[in-house]
């Protein structure tokens, strides 16, 4: 199985993945440091390929059975690059694979680190994925900030069943 992990930065997933004797991880960050800091904790990366770039523009040399966002996507904020994202995410998961896609919930902060951000329930992202996807499963998840905020997030996990990538958004 292989797993990719879109802004992935210093999360701990890839550690999780590694200890668990994943055969093929895929980190992806636009941060060097923060991909540097992760690949720092682990002991053996070999079956960690780390890669520095946009999502948007990256280009995959594989397909993956499971892609991982925990926070990325809703960063997209203009058309042009939703549908970038959406036609690398189709090109890159096998399909069958599964997408797991974590945004700030419609409740959610309109803003993180000072940037502008889209926000989803399920039915949104559906929308934009298309329907070369369909949902699975969605969960919301308040998340509290070492200072004391509370985030509204929403995960849905999508499964690739083919199909054409929209040709616009709503």
């Amino acid at each position: 199985m292989s797993v990719i992990d879109i802004g992935g930065g210093v999360s701990r997933l890839v550690d999780a993945l590694v200890d668990a004797g994943q055969a093929h991880v895929s980190v992806l960050d636009l941060s060097s440091a923060a991909l540097g800091a992760a690949k720092s904790r682990l002991a053996d990366t070999a079956h960690v390929q780390w890669v520095v770039s946009d999502v948007t523009v990256w280009t995959p040399d594989r397909e993956y059975d499971l892609w991982h966002d925990r926070a990325a996507f809703h960063f997209l904020t203009t058309v042009v690059d939703q549908q970038a994202y959406v036609r690398l995410l189709a090109r890159a998961l096998k399909i069958g694979g599964k997408a797991v896609i974590g945004t700030f919930a419609m409740d959610g902060p309109e803003k993180c680190s000072g940037l502008p951000v889209a926000r989803y329930d399920s039915e949104s992202l559906q929308a934009v994925l298309g329907e070369q996807f369909r949902l699975a499963t969605t969960r919301r998840h308040e998340h509290t900030t070492p200072w004391g905020t509370v985030q509204k997030f929403q995960f849905s996990t999508f499964e690739k069943v083919g199909g054409q990538a929209p040709r616009h958004q709503p």
